[in-house]
Protein backbone atom coordinates (compact mmCIF):
# COMPACT_ATOMS: atom_id res chain seq x y z
CA UNK A 1 0.00 0.00 0.00
CA UNK A 2 2.93 2.07 0.88
CA UNK A 3 5.18 1.07 -2.41
CA UNK A 4 4.96 2.48 -5.53
CA UNK A 5 4.34 -0.17 -8.31
CA UNK A 6 6.14 0.82 -11.61
CA UNK A 7 3.02 2.23 -12.62
CA UNK A 8 3.04 4.58 -10.41
CA UNK A 9 6.78 5.36 -11.23
CA UNK A 10 5.79 5.17 -15.16
CA UNK A 11 3.01 7.82 -14.53
CA UNK A 12 5.72 9.87 -12.37
CA UNK A 13 8.05 9.61 -14.93
CA UNK A 14 5.98 10.86 -17.59
CA UNK A 15 4.77 13.73 -15.40
CA UNK A 16 8.43 14.92 -14.96
CA UNK A 17 9.04 14.83 -18.72
CA UNK A 18 5.91 17.10 -18.86
CA UNK A 19 7.17 19.64 -16.53
CA UNK A 20 11.11 19.24 -16.88
CA UNK A 21 11.83 18.28 -20.49
CA UNK A 22 12.68 19.94 -22.92
CA UNK A 23 13.41 23.59 -23.14
CA UNK A 24 10.44 25.84 -21.51
CA UNK A 25 7.55 22.96 -21.84
CA UNK A 26 5.87 24.59 -18.81
CA UNK A 27 6.18 28.06 -19.49
CA UNK A 28 4.87 27.31 -22.79
CA UNK A 29 1.73 25.20 -21.41
CA UNK A 30 1.06 28.26 -18.69
CA UNK A 31 1.44 30.78 -22.20
CA UNK A 32 -1.17 29.09 -23.82
CA UNK A 33 -3.02 29.05 -20.61
CA UNK A 34 -2.87 32.77 -19.81
CA UNK A 35 -3.38 33.25 -23.78
CA UNK A 36 -7.04 31.27 -23.11
CA UNK A 37 -7.96 33.54 -20.05
CA UNK A 38 -7.18 36.84 -21.88
CA UNK A 39 -9.30 35.79 -24.79
CA UNK A 40 -11.78 34.70 -23.03
CA UNK A 41 -11.86 38.11 -20.58
CA UNK A 42 -11.73 39.85 -24.30
CA UNK A 43 -14.83 38.08 -25.57
CA UNK A 44 -16.89 38.78 -22.29
CA UNK A 45 -16.66 42.82 -22.80
CA UNK A 46 -17.51 43.00 -25.84
CA UNK A 47 -20.72 41.49 -25.43
CA UNK A 48 -21.84 44.35 -22.71
CA UNK A 49 -24.87 46.11 -23.95
CA UNK A 50 -24.93 49.86 -24.81
CA UNK A 51 -25.54 51.73 -22.16
CA UNK A 52 -29.13 52.76 -21.63
CA UNK A 53 -30.65 56.44 -22.74
CA UNK A 54 -31.99 58.22 -20.12
CA UNK A 55 -35.63 57.74 -20.21
CA UNK A 56 -38.01 60.56 -20.04
CA UNK A 57 -41.63 59.82 -18.10
CA UNK A 58 -45.02 59.60 -20.56
CA UNK A 59 -47.30 62.07 -20.82
CA UNK A 60 -50.88 61.48 -19.46
CA UNK A 61 -53.50 61.14 -21.71
CA UNK A 62 -55.88 64.10 -21.99
CA UNK A 63 -58.84 61.52 -20.58
CA UNK A 64 -56.57 60.96 -17.24
CA UNK A 65 -56.04 64.63 -17.15
CA UNK A 66 -59.85 65.62 -16.47
CA UNK A 67 -60.04 62.98 -13.84
CA UNK A 68 -56.94 63.78 -12.04
CA UNK A 69 -58.60 67.30 -11.76
CA UNK A 70 -61.69 66.50 -10.05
Amino acid sequence: MGSLSPWHLLILALLMLLVFGGRGKLSGIMGDAAKGIRAFRDGLKGDEPPPAAPTQPLARPEAEKDTAAR
